[in-house]
């Protein structure tokens, strides 16, 4: 089974990409305004109803609504399990998981140069 912890992270803000390096040996840069769209906090997700909901792969590639900052200021770990990002606009409720990021590695889910999605299962 694959070790979801992370062994190196960085926010790498001239690049706008979060870098992660996995245990597993897996390198990932997953593009912050990515990770601004996908944000998992109820308020981002449209409620309760909407929580745990899978997140798609091309998602990544999508760009979050008018208005809302894809710039990091700010990051924390929250436990062992996860990464809370803390946005330039002052939003900071999304915790991304462990469980939630290793999935959605971009390396893994490449973006065919054509714009659209082709989904690779993992080996």
């Amino acid at each position: 089974m694959t070790d979801l912890r992370p062994r190196n992270i960085t926010v790498d803000r001239p690049r706008q990409v979060l870098v992660i390096d996995w245990l597993d040996g897996v390198h990932c840069e997953y593009p912050l305004s990515g990770l601004r769209n996908i944000c998992p906090c109820v308020q981002c997700r449209g409620g309760h109803e909407y929580m745990g909901r899978m997140v798609e792969p091309a998602e990544l590639f999508e760009s979050p609504p008018p208005g809302v900052s894809t710039e990091v200021v700010g990051a924390h770990f929250v436990g062992d399990y996860a990464i809370q990002l803390v946005w330039a606009d002052g939003h900071d409720s999304g915790i991304y998981g462990w469980s939630l990021l290793r999935p959605l590695c971009p390396q893994d889910n490449p973006q065919p140069s054509d714009g659209s999605f082709r989904h690779q299962v993992m080996k």
